[in-house]
């Protein structure tokens, strides 16, 4: 089932560059780092499942990179363009070889499966 996206030729002419730069450069950084780590974990302070993803990452032995940013207190407008970039609600973000994987119980699930292992080493 495709994820419903506004279409570009929606978005009046005189808004679309403002839309397209909102907060650009926190999307840029992912990028970059799931472009550069085969894990890599997008969180934020006091929220506990960020933590719980590394965590379980750390036990299994896989290493990642963590990225953090704000806390429930801060930097909201600039989480709300990677929640936005990627149609995932929630924090963590887990990202496994450049595909976004869920959070930190979806993670959970890999790892019990053995599909993160696979993942990792090339299969899927």
């Amino acid at each position: 089932m495709p994820r419903h996206v506004l279409p570009e030729e929606r978005l009046h002419p005189a808004i679309r560059d403002e839309v397209a730069a909102s907060h650009r450069d926190i999307v840029d950084e992912v990028q970059a780092a799931i472009a550069q780590h085969a894990v890599v974990v997008v969180g934020m302070r006091q929220n506990p499942y960020p933590r719980r993803a590394r965590k379980a990452l750390a036990a299994h032995g896989t290493p990642f990179h963590y990225l953090q940013y704000g806390s429930y207190f801060s930097a909201w407008r600039r989480r709300t363009a990677l929640k936005m970039w990627t149609g995932w609600p929630t924090f963590p973000m887990v990202f496994v070889k450049g595909t976004l994987v869920g959070g930190a119980s979806d993670l959970q699930k890999l790892i019990a499966s053995g599909e993160l292992d696979r993942m990792l080493a090339g299969a899927a």
